[in-house]
Parts: C-alpha cells; sequence; structure tokens
C-alpha cells in the first residue's frame, strides 16, 4: 500500500525542481528518516497502536513527505550541478567542438502580398571539450555552414558564447528552462569552422574524451544520428508532397515540417500527433515481432516446445522498443514507453502482477531517477496524463459484464463509443494542464482527433514498413511512402476544410493559477470512482470560477520585461489598467504580443482592461497593442495622438490634470500639456504620457512616477511645475538613455528604487553607463528589467509594498547579467 505514497511523493519531490530548498533540509531528511524507522519498530514490535487509524494516516503521510524531500534534494543537487556549468557570461571562445547529434532545421513561411517565401534556421548541438568538463552548447549556422559538419567529426571553432537568455514573466514560454531541460548551457555564434582530426585532438589533451566516443554503446547511437540523417535526405530529396509530416511522424524530426502545417494542427488541436508517442513506438515492436514469430514457427517451431511464446517474444520486442526509442531521440512519450515495457517484461519473466496505475507510477518514478530534468518539460505530464486517463477509461470497460456475447455490429458500436469517449475524456481531463502550459486550447480537439487517429494508425504502419524497405531498396521504400503521403494529401485537406468551416477553435482562456486548480481538482473529482468522493463537491469546486473578477491585491504594480520596449500593468480591486503593450518588431520570427503579453496576461486572468494608456505611439511601446486588442476587450484607449487602430474604442487624448480616483489610490497625468498635443506627431518621446501614482495606504513606497520616453526637456519641465513631487518608485524614461534621467532631477525627487525597462544585451547600451554612475553617486537603487525580469510591487493588507523580481523566483532564473 505503501509504495504508491512513496512513488507520489518521488514525483511530487521532483516536480519542485527549481524552487528554493527549505531551510535546514537535511535536518528535515534526519528527522523523517528516523521518525520513519521508529514507525517500522513499531509495526515489527506489533504495538496496538499500528491498528489505529490515526497512527496508519501519520505514516502514510510522513512516507510521503520524506519521498517527496528525498526527491526534491535529488532534483535539486542534479540542478546545481548543471547550473555550475552553465556560463552566464559573454566570452570570446577558441575551442574544439564534437558532432553527435543532427541539427535541427526551423522552418518558416513568410507571406509578401501572393508570394510565398521559406527561410530556415539551423541549430546544431555540440560538444564542448573543456579541460575540466564537457559541455553542450547550441550553435546557430548558416544553411551553407550546417553543410561543413558532419556526425562524428571535430571541428575547431571560433566564435562568442552567449548564455541563454529569454523573457522572464510568468505564464510564457520559459526558454532557460527548456535549455537546462536540453542541458543546453550556452550559444554558440560561430565565426569560422575547421576540420581538425581525432590524432590532434589527442594532442591537445582530449585523448579521455576520444576514447570514450569509441565506446560500443556511442558508436550504436552514433549510427542511429546517422540512420536519421539519412532518412531525412532520403525524404528531403523525394518527390513526396507531404514530406515533413512524413519525416515528423517516422522519426519526429520536424526539420523539413512548414509552419503551415504546424499551425494547422495547432488550430485543430492535434499538434500532439506531430511528436513521436508510445504507439509508433509499439507499432514497430509488433511488426517486427510478428514477422519474428512467423520465421520462428516456419523453420524453429520445436523451440516453442520448451520456451513458451510470451516469454520468447518478450526479448526481441524490448530489443525494438529501445531501438525505436533511440532512433527517436529518446523523447519523453517514448521514453515513458520504453520504460514501461521493459517493467511489463521483467513482470512476465518473473510471473508477476502489479496493478496498471503502480505500474505507471513506477515508469515515471524511474524516469525521473535517470534524468530528473524530464519533469520540466509539458511531454511528461501530458503523456502521463494520458496514460492515466486511458487506465481510468480501461478500468470502466472491464466493470462490464464479460459474460455478455457481442455480435460483430455490437463490438463496432462499442470501439466508436469508446474512441469517442476515449477523446472527450482526455481532451476534457487534460485541460487544465494544458490551460497551465499554453494557456490555449482547441475545442475542435477532440473531433480532430477523432478523424487524425485512425488515419495515424494507418498512416505510420505503412511508413515503419516503408523505412525498414528503403534500407534494402530505396525505391521501392519511396514507392510504399507515396501511399503514406496520398493518406496525408487527405487528412490535411480534410483538416484545412474542417478549420475553415468551424475557424475559430483554438483560442486564448483567462485563467489565474488558482482558477486552474479549482479546475483539476473538480475534474479529479469527477474522474474518481463512483462513490469515492461525492460528485457534489466538483461544483463547489468550481464556483470560483463563476465568481466575479477582483483582484487579491489592493495595489500591484508589474514592469513587464518586454525586452527592448515597456509595458506595465497596475491591477487594483474593482480596476485594471495597461500602460504601454511592448514592440513589435519581426512577427514571423517573434511577436510580443502573441508569446510574452497576451500568455502572461491570460495567466493572470485578465479577459478585460479598462484604461490602456499607450505613452506615445513608438513602436517599442505601442506595437502589440493591435493583437492583444484582438483577444481582450478593452474599455478606453488613452493616448498623446489619434490612430486609426484606435477608432473601435473609446478614446481620449491623454493629457495633463486628468486624474482618477480609485478608493484612496490616485493616479493622474503630469505631462503633456493640453497646448503640446499637437507637437506628439514630429516630438513623440518629449511628449510622451506621464503617469503619477499615489498609494497612501503604503507603509514605504507610496507614489509611483512613470515616466514613458520622456527626456531631459520634459523632466526640467516637470521639476518647474511640481517643485513638492515626491516619488518614491521612478520608472526612468526612454529605457535609462543619457538624454534622459538628469542629475538634476534625479537628485531633486531622490527616488527610493529606481526602475528600468530595457532589453537583454540591447544595440543602444540602455540603461546607459552615464546613467547608473548619476544613480550610484546619488545611493539609489536599480532594478533593471533585463536582470530581474518581470518586478511585481503588491501592497499587501497590512500596509507592507512588497518587491519582487521574477527571476528570484526559480533558480535557473536567478542569474545576473554580465
Amino acid at each position: 500500500m505503501y509504495i504508491y505514497f512513496i512513488l507520489v511523493g518521488w514525483v511530487v519531490g521532483i516536480s519542485l525542481l527549481g524552487y528554493p530548498l527549505p531551510q535546514h533540509v537535511n535536518l528535515f531528511l534526519v528527522l523523517g528518516i528516523g521518525t520513519n524507522l521508529l514507525l517500522i519498530l513499531f509495526h515489527y514490535f506489533n504495538y496496538k497502536i499500528i491498528g489505529s487509524l490515526y497512527f496508519k494516516l501519520l505514516h502514510t503521510a510522513l512516507i510521503t513527505l520524506l519521498s517527496g524531500l528525498i526527491g526534491w534534494y535529488y532534483a535539486d543537487s542534479a540542478l546545481d550541478q548543471r547550473l555550475n556549468l552553465r556560463d552566464a557570461r559573454h566570452s570570446q571562445i577558441e575551442h574544439i567542438i564534437y558532432i553527435a547529434h543532427i541539427n535541427k532545421v526551423k522552418q518558416k513561411t513568410t507571406i509578401s502580398g501572393e508570394r510565398f517565401s521559406n527561410t530556415a534556421t539551423i541549430q546544431q548541438k555540440v560538444q564542448l571539450l573543456a579541460p575540466q568538463q564537457t559541455i553542450q552548447l547550441l550553435l546557430y549556422v548558416h544553411p551553407s555552414q550546417a553543410e561543413l559538419l558532419k556526425l562524428g567529426q571535430y571541428y575547431r571553432v571560433t566564435g562568442q558564447i552567449k548564455p541563454v537568455h529569454g523573457f522572464a514573466v510568468e505564464g510564457t514560454f520559459d526558454k532557460e528552462k527548456w535549455s537546462i531541460q536540453e542541458n543546453i548551457l550556452g550559444i554558440l555564434h560561430p565565426q569560422s569552422i575547421d576540420l581538425i582530426a581525432p590524432d590532434q585532438v589527442k594532442r591537445m589533451g582530449y585523448a579521455a574524451f576520444i576514447d570514450r566516443q569509441q565506446a560500443w554503446w556511442k558508436q550504436a547511437q552514433l549510427k542511429i544520428e546517422k540512420l536519421r540523417f539519412d532518412f531525412r535526405n532520403l525524404i528531403a530529396h523525394s518527390s513526396l508532397q507531404h514530406k515533413g509530416l512524413l519525416l515528423a511522424l517516422l522519426t519526429g524530426d520536424e526539420s523539413l515540417l512548414p509552419s503551415t502545417i504546424q499551425d494547422l494542427f495547432k488550430k485543430t488541436g492535434i499538434s500532439h500527433l506531430l511528436a513521436i508517442s508510445g504507439p509508433h513506438v509499439l507499432i514497430f515492436a509488433t511488426l517486427f515481432c510478428f514477422l519474428f514469430n512467423l520465421f520462428i514457427k516456419q523453420f524453429f517451431s520445436s523451440i516453442f516446445l520448451k520456451v513458451p511464446r510470451p516469454y520468447l517474444m518478450v526479448y526481441p520486442f524490448l530489443i525494438c522498443v529501445v531501438f525505436y526509442t533511440a532512433f527517436v531521440g529518446f523523447e519523453i512519450p517514448a521514453l515513458r514507453t520504453m520504460l514501461t515495457i521493459i517493467i511489463l517484461s521483467l513482470i512476465i519473466v518473473l510471473k508477476q502482477k502489479i496493478q496498471p496505475l503502480k505500474h505507471l507510477l513506477l515508469a515515471a518514478s524511474i524516469l525521473l531517477l535517470l534524468d530528473p530534468f524530464s519533469i520540466l518539460s509539458a511531454a511528461f505530464a501530458l503523456s502521463f496524463g494520458t496514460c492515466f486517463i486511458l487506465i481510468r477509461i480501461y478500468q470502466t470497460i472491464q466493470q462490464q459484464d464479460p459474460h455478455q456475447i457481442l455480435t460483430w455490429k455490437m463490438q463496432a458500436k462499442r470501439f466508436i463509443y469508446v474512441l469517442i469517449e476515449s477523446q472527450w475524456k482526455i481532451f476534457i481531463a487534460l485541460m487544465p494542464l494544458v490551460l497551465w502550459v499554453f494557456q490555449q486550447f482547441s475545442w475542435l480537439a477532440p473531433v480532430s482527433n477523432l478523424i487524425a487517429i485512425p488515419m495515424m494508425a494507418m498512416i505510420v504502419p505503412i511508413e515503419i514498413i516503408a523505412a525498414a524497405l528503403s534500407i534494402v531498396s530505396e525505391p521501392l521504400g519511396l514507392w510504399i511512402f507515396r501511399f503514406s503521403d496520398l493518406l496525408l494529401s487527405i487528412l490535411v485537406a480534410g483538416l484545412d476544410l474542417f478549420d475553415q468551416s468551424l475557424g475559430g477553435g483554438l483560442r486564448w482562456w483567462a485563467f489565474s493559477q488558482f482558477e486552474i486548480f479549482c479546475l483539476a481538482l473538480a475534474l479529479f473529482i469527477l474522474f474518481l470512482p463512483q462513490g469515492t468522493v461525492p460528485k457534489f463537491w466538483a461544483l463547489l469546486c468550481l464556483s470560483p470560477l463563476l465568481l466575479p473578477q477582483q483582484s487579491p491585491s489592493i495595489f500591484q504594480l508589474d514592469v513587464l520585461d518586454v525586452g527592448q520596449g515597456q509595458a506595465v500593468l497596475i491591477r487594483l480591486p474593482q480596476h485594471k489598467m495597461l500602460i504601454d503593450t511592448g514592440g513589435s518588431w519581426d512577427e514571423t520570427q517573434f511577436s510580443i504580443a502573441q508569446q510574452v503579453m497576451l500568455p502572461y496576461l491570460m495567466r493572470q486572468g485578465i479577459r478585460e482592461l479598462d484604461q490602456v494608456i499607450l505613452t506615445h505611439l513608438d513602436q517599442d511601446h505601442s506595437g502589440a497593442f493591435t493583437q492583444i486588442a484582438e483577444q481582450i476587450k478593452i474599455d478606453k484607449v488613452l493616448s498623446n495622438e489619434q490612430h486609426e487602430d484606435f477608432k473601435h474604442y473609446q478614446f481620449e487624448y491623454c493629457q495633463q490634470g486628468q486624474v482618477w480616483q480609485y478608493a484612496e489610490i490616485r493616479i493622474s497625468i503630469l505631462s503633456p500639456a493640453q497646448n503640446k498635443l499637437s507637437e506628439a506627431a514630429y516630438n513623440k518621446n518629449e511628449q510622451s504620457c506621464v503617469v503619477y501614482i499615489q498609494v497612501p495606504q503604503s507603509k514605504s513606497y507610496q507614489n509611483f512616477l512613470l515616466m514613458g520616453d520622456a527626456g531631459w526637456e520634459t523632466e526640467f519641465g516637470l521639476l518647474q511645475q511640481y517643485p513638492d513631487l515626491k516619488v518614491d518608485v521612478l520608472v526612468l524614461g526612454h529605457h535609462g538613455s543619457q538624454n534622459s534621467s538628469s542629475y538634476a532631477f534625479l537628485k531633486q525627487l531622490q527616488p527610493k528604487l529606481a526602475i528600468v525597462s530595457a532589453g537583454y544585451n540591447n544595440r543602444y547600451g540602455h540603461p546607459h553607463p552615464i546613467v547608473l554612475k548619476r544613480l550610484a553617486h546619488l545611493n539609489i537603487p536599480l532594478k533593471s528589467t533585463s536582470q530581474q525580469g518581470t518586478i511585481q510591487i503588491d501592497l499587501h493588507r497590512n500596509g507592507e509594498m512588497k518587491i519582487n523580481s521574477f527571476r528570484d523566483s526559480l533558480k535557473w532564473l536567478g542569474r545576473a547579467e554580465s
């Protein structure tokens, strides 16, 4: 019984990876182990107390807690080791690299008028040889350079190593977490790449590394990588229509997959089918074992008299599963299948029994023991979550009368019913997890899966057969591939028609963390076996979702990490205001609106903004407005200029003298003056809207000044018009440029804290060294979004104002700027 709680505690403990360990964790571990040993002694001597319910509950809780602490400690130690190898500085290097993996090609389709053009960026994982320990970097190369890099070769590279740096904003894709999970400890931008012979590398002191690469398992991995690369080339140079889809479904390599297909699968909610999953592995192993069984039956049938068929077939089946898992690059769903099959094989060989849920937990626990960083991947939770739902569906089917005689029509109806039921249950059960990770899901997913999964069940086996035959005869393999290509053409055409007919399935959903937790708890209760917990409790869990939205904070101000731009959210109990939206550059490469602002706002549960103030219409302050407005209702827009994008909203010029009072909190505009608005078209920066916020309830930081892109001219005017202006927190003008934040202005205001919103390693050099010297001379502390990520200032009920930096919340984010 206790094994369930030990495994659950271990998985939960590993899932806390990245969060700081509690103080005195070693003491807690010693006390936990000692207490559990004492309880085990109680069991051994059979004291009467062990039969009581309270004792059992206490022992279960302590075992789960201890297992969780051990898991957390284990994961934290692994993370510290990886972080110690990460280089957080920019550095020029000349080193030896080794190529052990095929590259990844990111395809982008751009539309200009009626013309389509495809561009590609190539990412190559490389091993950087170092005297102390080899580390893995991500090499960005031009397509012409990529052709020079061969698997199993060594190269001398000169270039610059840069740390992996992403946007530190809650709810957005965490690029640094991804790099830790992938064991990528830096980005290498090469300037020159030269092939070097292994003998030369040996003479440079790396003989031990070269010897390790000659080991049989390393050579086997290298051959598998070369096989994957050969399949990519085979399909790439063929006349097949859906090359990218064929390759992705066969090996998990999306290098040939155009962005249009990726978007179609995303909009219809079947992106998960592009990843290699358990069925792919099982189909390959089953096909091989079927042929193997025919061969044994034909030529060595007597062997079954000595070894029963299940015990004989388990070994080739297991070998096939391991091979295919390696062939697809050890993706997490395939790893999950491999571990599950290994455990099942041991159970068969040892003639044991195990419950499905325990089997699943054991596979998850072993995977996390081997690689605790797997927990950082969304694929881990989605893969094991799907398996859990399928187990529950299987258990429901098993409860039906086994003696009932079914005709083939009844069996067909039951199969269709189970298929539909499973898709809806998986969709609903995984909804909280999908919301947590992506803040998006498509209502079309259940129906799309009903169309796509049966098609994939036909396509994947044909592909596997074609791949196997192509090793013997490429023309024959390509001829078989054409059947898969034809089926994919039918599938893509059907999905495209389905999406056009019922478009809009994929959309953003605004749910806060608490609301997602309530939804997950309600669904968990609904999926529990009948009679475990009253289903009415699920309705109670859903009740917070039906209540009117209200901010839990009296006052909250978030300066968001939007790179070289600015966006500030102000949340009051009954009011939400966004000051600037961040920028917009090349939307085909990266969209601040889609990949930073909207995920953040959705994670905050914000479905409506009462006001949006655009301090001025420079793109780095207003560029994301249009896309945000498409997804979130906006009641009023204010800016120093009118624009055609504002015609659908209540618009008002932002000007000096405007005041809004919300309970005790007062928000006012100090600049520009009304008679200066006509200058905004050609003098945007100096006519920026300057916002002043007063929070008298706070015991510390009461007055906030947001300068937009205003410079010395505006600062001088403010000092003249408001000689007694009090400022505790100053958001520096123009991202801390040398033409703003003058010494006289800073000395007069003497804020307790200065904040600058600037991009990491930006080309403008913001904040400027001169501004940093002014702040240091006046002893004004500075926080920067490039260093601290999103900076949140939150007023608690007791009047204490807390300042939190998002980069302090997780260990892999806590890296100082170089």
